[in-house]
Parts: C-alpha cells; sequence; structure tokens
C-alpha cells in the first residue's frame, strides 16, 4: 500500500534562514522566473500561501480555485493539494508546524483552527496590504534573527490570523461557543485517527464521552450536518486522495480505510460521489 507523498518541512534544503519549525520565503526569490508545477501531495505542516500578484490555479482537496491577486491559500497538515504557480506572482509562502504557533496556548490553538479552516479567501486592497505589511516584518525579523525574534514572529502570526478570521463572516461555527467548538474539533481529529476502525456515530460518542444525541447535536449546530454525514464525507474524501494521488488498487485503498468487503465499498463510493472508484480515478486524474 503507498501511501500519498509527504513534504516535511525539515526536507526544505537549509539556508542561512532555515528553521525546522518555521519557514517564509518571498514567492519572487522561490519561482527564479519559472512556473511552479507540483502534483498532488500532503504536508505535514501548517502552509498559508499569501499572493500580491498571481497567475494559475490551486486544487486543495479537490476543489480547484484560480490563482489571482489579493488571494490567501491556507491549508491544516494532511490535505491534499497540486499548485500550478506562473512566474511573475509575488507574495509570501509560510510554512510551520503546530508546536511552533502554539505549544501551550489553548487561545491560539482555537484561533489558527479558525483560520486554517478557510482554504481560501480573497481580499480587498486595504485589507491585503495590511496583510503584506505583517508577513513583510515577519520576513525581516525571520532574516535578521535578532534577539527572541521567534516571539515576535509568534506575536505578528496571531495578529496575521486575526485579520484573515475576520473575512469569515459566512462561517456558522464563528457564532458557536468555545466548549462547542472544541468538541467539533476533537471529533474531526478522532475521525481522522480512527477512520480505518471506527465508523459509527456510537463510537466516536464513546470516545467523547457524550451521547450519540448530543455530538448529532454539536455537529448540527456548527456544520449543520449530523455526525454519520462527517464521518462519511471523511471516507469519500480519503478515497479520492488515495485514488488521485497514488497508483493503489481499489481493494488495497478499500482495506487501508477498513473495508473487508471491497464490493461494498464500491456501492458506498459510488453511492456519495456518482462514480464508482476506477472511473473516478480515470475522469479526474
Amino acid at each position: 500500500m503507498k501511501k500519498i507523498p509527504v513534504r516535511y518541512i525539515n526536507a526544505v534544503p537549509k539556508d542561512p534562514n532555515y528553521s525546522e519549525h518555521f519557514i517564509i520565503r518571498d514567492i519572487q526569490d522561490l519561482l527564479a522566473g519559472k512556473d511552479m508545477v507540483q502534483e498532488l501531495h500532503r504536508h505535514d505542516f501548517f502552509y498559508m500561501l499569501a499572493l500580491k500578484k498571481g497567475t494559475g490555479n490551486h486544487e486543495i482537496d479537490f476543489t480547484s480555485y484560480e490563482v489571482c491577486d489579493n488571494a490567501v491559500f491556507f491549508m491544516r497538515p494532511g490535505q491534499v493539494h497540486q499548485l500550478a504557480l506562473k512566474a511573475g506572482s509575488t507574495g509570501y509562502l509560510v510554512e510551520f508546524k503546530a508546536d511552533f504557533y502554539y505549544p501551550h496556548d489553548k487561545v491560539s490553538n482555537q484561533l489558527l483552527r479558525k483560520v486554517s479552516n478557510m482554504n481560501h479567501c480573497r481580499l480587498d486592497d486595504n485589507r491585503f496590504k495590511k496583510l503584506v505589511s505583517i508577513l513583510t516584518y515577519i520576513f525581516q525579523e525571520y532574516t535578521d534573527k535578532q534577539e527572541r525574534y521567534q516571539e515576535v514572529i509568534k506575536a505578528n502570526l496571531g495578529i496575521l490570523f486575526i485579520e484573515l478570521v475576520r473575512q469569515d463572516n459566512k462561517s456558522p461555527s464563528n457564532n458557536v461557543n468555545p466548549y462547542t467548538q472544541e468538541r467539533l474539533e476533537e471529533l474531526l481529529e478522532l475521525i481522522k485517527t480512527h477512520i480505518a476502525n471506527h465508523k459509527q456515530v456510537s463510537q466516536y460518542a464513546d470516545l467523547l464521552n457524550l451521547s450519540p444525541y448530543q455530538l448529532n447535536a454539536i455537529t448540527k449546530g456548527t456544520l449543520g450536518k449530523t455526525c454519520s454525514a462527517l464521518i462519511n464525507e471523511y471516507i469519500i474524501l480519503e478515497s479520492k486522495r488515495y485514488l488521485l494521488a497514488t497508483s493503489n488498487q481499489v481493494n488495497q485503498i478499500a482495506y487501508h480505510l477498513g473495508y473487508e468487503d471491497v464490493s461494498y465499498f464500491i456501492r458506498f463510493f459510488k453511492k456519495h460521489t456518482g462514480y464508482s472508484p476506477e472511473a473516478f480515478r480515470y475522469n479526474f486524474k
């Protein structure tokens, strides 16, 4: 069973500005006058691409976005994406490990959770200028590495994230209480970790010491979906990731996701996508 290609922050070639937990790079320098074309892969770190000028296409978990000016892309570890970025694009690329930003800080944790749910947003000129000024300051601190520069970077990341969350007025989760949001995030992490063995709402309710009714109230109140729908969505998403990012056979993917009966997995996938796994791979790869 082949794994989806993963890029690690510590695999980036070392340079004078290198860090194992945080990197910021100037897009113009990174492109060096050439187009960037990346195949499907995932990261073990948070990823933010802020483009002052940009042309190309960015696909995140099979949602395609046109790259344009004043655009921000933000991804969580584990998400699958592919990027085509044209030469001449400008802005910043920020990559960091979770423990760099919030090792023991619950408030910062919640802020990062909110902003990392925004895979894409486009800002007006004034707000993007504010964002770029923060990123430029972070880039200078990262380059100069003066005393306690990492603390300065973390503080400015917090300001940056607040600015981005202000753009996300449409998200229903912004209006829920912190406890409910925290339990939802715990659920989503549990689904990622246990999906091969746990596919029933009652199993996740037990892990969270909640009743199935309470758990469904949380998911409906925050996302407008049942817990069962969230479980099914994640199974389909992970299936798509493996179908398009690897050459694994359908039966291997089914077994990896905990399905002993491959024919049942095929029916399940077709019910939710309209395609058999093989047809999906053929049509979209």
